[in-house]
């Protein structure tokens, strides 16, 4: 099993989550981003992958190396649609878990909204990432990491 970050938009607080879920377990976790990354020092299970190009091309690389079992942490609902077909668990930063019952419904409501953006339409947005948020993501991670073991 590896644990795969879209570390693009990853917040760090939920990037230190993973990092210490990664070292108690020894679980393989690679960060994929198309900027430089440092990983923090004594974390001996951590990689970072830089990827070059626009901003799918992480998405792009984490969709075709992660496999069945595996868990990625993205808040990119179009990435998430490629990898939960494959088995891939998939939770946003925020601590929900995209499935196969619930994928395509969020697909369409991004794709919808995305629409109405791009006619102008303020469409608001995510609260600030806080303490709850936090908690959340750690009981989902936990909770996959639980299930896949």
């Amino acid at each position: 099993m590896t644990l795969w970050l879209d570390a693009d938009a990853t917040p760090r607080d939920v990037k230190e989550i993973c990092f210490r879920a990664s070292e108690r377990l020894g679980l393989e976790t690679i960060l994929v981003a198309n900027m430089r990354l440092q990983l923090p020092v004594g974390h001996a299970h951590l990689k970072a992958v830089r990827v070059e190009g626009g901003p799918d091309v992480a998405d792009a690389y984490i969709a075709e190396h992660a496999v069945a079992g595996d868990i990625a942490v993205t808040a990119d609902i179009p990435l998430a649609a490629l990898l939960v077909p494959k088995g891939v668990v998939v939770i946003d930063p925020r601590g929900d878990e995209y499935t196969s019952e619930s994928i395509g419904e969020r697909l369409s409501v991004r794709n919808f909204m995305d629409g109405l953006r791009s006619t102008g339409v303020d469409t608001g947005g995510h609260g600030a990432f806080g303490p709850k948020e936090k908690q959340r993501f750690a009981n989902a991670l936990d909770r996959a990491l639980t299930r896949r073991r």
